[in-house]
């Protein structure tokens, strides 16, 4: 979030529409939770998971093209690009660990 404030606050930037992509970050992994939740529940196929999967993968690639579209059009300026891209790359790093964390299986470390 860091990289997203200063790609805004920065006086030589001076616009706040890479913030837009907190939005991004908000909707992203709500499919897939959704998804989990309803096959663990239901036991349905892959299908739903796959769907979930595909409709996450579009808020994350919107969330990269958003602040270079804006680039290209002289809306924001190229070094608040940078600072946005770099940030999404931290939150999906993010995104990424606590889902890896939270549905590893947990008979290794099962001690008794």
């Amino acid at each position: 979030m860091t990289f997203i404030i200063l790609a805004c606050a920065l006086p030589h930037y001076g616009v706040w529409w890479p913030f837009i992509v907190v939005l991004f970050y908000l909707f992203a992994p709500i499919p897939t939770l959704l998804a989990r939740k309803y096959t663990e529940r239901t036991g349905s196929t892959n299908s739903t998971m796959e769907l979930a999967i595909f409709i996450t993968m579009a808020f994350v690639v919107s969330s990269f093209a958003l602040p270079i579209v804006l680039a290209r059009a002289p809306v924001i300026e190229w070094g608040a690009c940078y600072l946005t891209l770099t940030g999404n790359i931290v939150v999906y790093i993010t995104y990424l660990g606590f889902f890896v964390t939270l549905y590893q299986d947990d008979s290794d470390y099962n001690m008794w």
